[in-house]
């Protein structure tokens, strides 16, 4: 957290100097991407495109730890002018920078023609995406994060097992734990999870399934009282049960580090389901697995019959920080990222941009993946509301990292609750208005 305050001390104190927005004729777009399963070498491909469609060069940086990388330089107040790195991740620095509101307003970019099209950006975006508090975060009807690389989550699980021991995919919780006894009479665990940020499109979408999206909106924005709710309860009694049928394993695992060996869990029939997204095939494709092994994946189950299921949609973002040089041009940076060029480039490594109708050229596991929203499951989609930084508190660390302690059997359900009431009420007088 440290690190990050002051990521954002330098890209205040950047602002403050009066840095120009619009790009001078022969600079270089710098353009910082977190390398992730879908590897780099997509982003050179389309930075060499939009080089060929404007004429504009670009310094391109990507690193699986990107947040080191361009952590020094920033802190001497040289910032990148487009960074694709999305919340969500443990250095919290797309938060902080949020928090501080130290982002460009990227809203007319919505209006742009994307480069070398007619089509405006807006029109091309899926709908909703740019109406979340993902890419909206202070509520203000303004965009600030461009949304990238979306990915249907849910619970993923070796259909090839569930075939040959003919059990059914759970529905709801109660036949979730009533597989889950079954499958610990043969030595599997019910669940296990990569780290304890895969809770949070988890956790989103049981609020969604639990009180629907009124309960989810209070639940976000912190509203008084809202964890002492019936619906509240229901979603940390649910996570607190599902902790007991957690493979033990898991914590110890949960990890930037060591992430994959709870991934591993799943592939060889040692725990039946984890909460993760599309990138996991790309992500788990060179490790070995059982004989038979098939992925499948299936929405949240609900808490009753008949009642709704969700699957969250979580994708990445791209912005621009306040302190960036050539704010022009990233903005038609950004565009391009939307062309059709574009969308190729990154679906040929996996990557599927939000734009209109792309599910229409996916194949395999994919087109398995994204038609789960065809199937009745419903899309929840949104986020935290962002609030003024609170030293050594957020989200996750709140929410989230204690699910390790409550699989470890280290606190109570009730400890994590009190905590999170806690946290809720200074997040709550802190919110961004």
């Amino acid at each position: 957290m440290k690190r990050a305050m002051s990521f954002l001390l330098a890209a205040a104190m950047v602002a403050s100097c009066g840095v120009t927005a619009a790009a001078e004729e022969g600079e270089v777009l710098k353009v910082a991407a977190i390398e992730t399963a879908y590897g780099s070498e997509m982003w050179q491909e389309v930075c060499e495109a939009f080089t060929a469609e404007t004429g504009i060069e670009v310094d391109l940086v990507t690193d699986k730890n990107l947040e080191d990388v361009i952590g020094p330089s920033m802190k001497s107040g040289d910032f990148p002018d487009v960074i694709h790195l999305a919340t969500g991740r443990e250095d919290a620095l797309t938060e902080t920078f949020i928090k501080d509101q130290n982002i460009v307003d990227i809203t007319d970019v919505l209006s742009m023609t994307v480069p070398g099209e007619e089509a405006v950006v807006g029109d091309k975006i899926a709908g909703g995406f740019t109406e979340t508090s993902l890419t909206n975060p202070y509520g203000d009807g303004k965009t600030y994060l461009a949304p990238m690389f979306y990915s249907p989550c849910g619970l993923f699980y070796n259909a090839g097992l569930f075939e040959e021991k003919g059990w059914e995919v759970p529905t709801t919780w109660d036949e979730m734990w009533a597989l889950g006894d079954v499958a610990k009479e043969e030595g599997i665990s019910l669940f296990t999870y990569p780290t304890t940020g895969y809770f949070d499109a988890f956790f989103y979408a049981l609020m969604y399934s639990v009180g629907g999206a009124e309960f989810f909106d209070q639940a976000t924005n912190y509203a008084e009282g809202i964890w002492d709710t019936p619906e509240a309860q229901t979603c940390f009694d649910i996570v607190a049960k599902l902790a007991e049928y957690t493979e033990p394993t898991t914590p110890a695992q949960a990890n930037d580090q060591d992430f994959t060996k709870n991934q591993q869990l799943v592939l060889d029939n040692k725990a039946l389901f984890m909460p993760n997204g599309t990138w996991i095939v790309g992500e788990m494709a060179e490790a070995p697995r059982a004989d038979g092994f098939e992925w499948g994946m299936t929405a949240l189950p609900a808490v009753e019959d008949g009642g709704d299921r969700y699957s969250y949609t979580w994708f990445e973002q791209a912005w621009i920080p306040s302190g960036a040089q050539n704010q022009d041009a990233a903005k038609q940076f950004i565009a391009y990222l939307y062309s059709d060029t574009a969308c190729e480039i990154f679906a040929k490594s996996g990557a599927i941009q939000p734009v209109l109708n792309i599910s229409e050229k996916l194949e395999g596991d994919n087109q398995m993946f994204y038609s789960i929203y065809d199937n009745g499951a419903k899309a929840a989609m949104g986020n935290f509301a962002a609030f003024t930084p609170i030293e050594g508190m957020d989200n996750r660390t709140v929410w989230f990292d204690p699910v390790n302690s409550l699989v470890s059997g280290t606190i109570t359900e009730e400890e994590w609750i009190d905590g999170i009431k806690s946290a809720s009420d200074q997040m709550r007088a802190n919110l961004i208005q």
